[in-house]
C-alpha cells in the first residue's frame, strides 16, 4: 500500500517540486557566486587570472549561508532584498535538511501533498525571482567592467 501511494502521480509531483526547489536554490547560489566575483573584480581585488580561477572554485564550494554573509559586505542590497535573501536561505536549509523528516506524514494524504506542492512552488518562484534580479545586477556589473560582448570583451 505505501509503495503504491508513493508511486502515484501526485506523490511524484511532490518529489518533482522538491527537486525544482533544490535546483532553484542552487541557481541562486551560483548567481551569488557570479555577483560576488564581479564585485571583487570591480574592486580590483583579484590580481591574476589564476587567482580569479582559484577564488571562483573556492566560492563554488561555499554554502549559501557563507555566500549570503559575504555578499552583504560587497553589494548594496536594499533592506527588502536582504530580508528576502536571508528568508530564502533559511527556507532552503529547511527544505534540504529537514523537509521530509518533518513533513513525512503529509506525503500520505492528498491534502498534505497538495500543501507541500504549493509550499515548494512558492519557494521556487521566490528563489527564481531573486535569482533573476541578481542576474540583472551581474549583467550591469559585467557591462560596467567592459566585459560584455558589445565591447569585444575588452576591459
Amino acid at each position: 500500500m505505501t509503495y503504491r501511494l508513493l508511486d502515484s502521480d501526485h506523490s511524484r509531483d511532490v518529489f518533482a517540486y522538491f527537486g525544482l526547489a533544490v535546483y532553484s536554490s542552487q541557481a541562486l547560489e551560483q548567481q551569488l557566486v557570479n555577483l560576488l566575483m564581479l564585485m571583487k573584480l570591480s574592486e580590483g581585488k583579484i590580481p591574476s587570472e589564476e587567482d580569479f580561477t582559484e577564488l571562483y572554485q573556492r566560492k563554488l564550494s561555499s554554502s549559501l549561508g557563507q555566500l549570503v554573509q559575504e555578499i552583504q559586505h560587497h553589494f548594496p542590497f536594499s533592506e527588502e532584498e536582504t530580508i528576502q535573501l536571508k528568508k530564502l536561505w533559511k527556507q532552503r536549509n529547511y527544505i534540504v535538511h529537514d523537509y521530509f523528516k518533518e513533513r513525512i506524514q503529509e506525503t500520505f494524504s492528498p491534502g498534505g501533498r497538495s500543501r507541500m506542492i504549493r509550499e515548494l512552488k512558492s519557494f521556487t518562484e521566490q528563489s527564481q525571482k531573486l535569482e533573476k534580479k541578481l542576474q540583472g545586477y551581474s549583467k550591469e556589473l559585467y557591462r560596467t567592467l567592459g566585459l560584455d560582448t558589445d565591447s569585444g570583451g575588452k576591459v
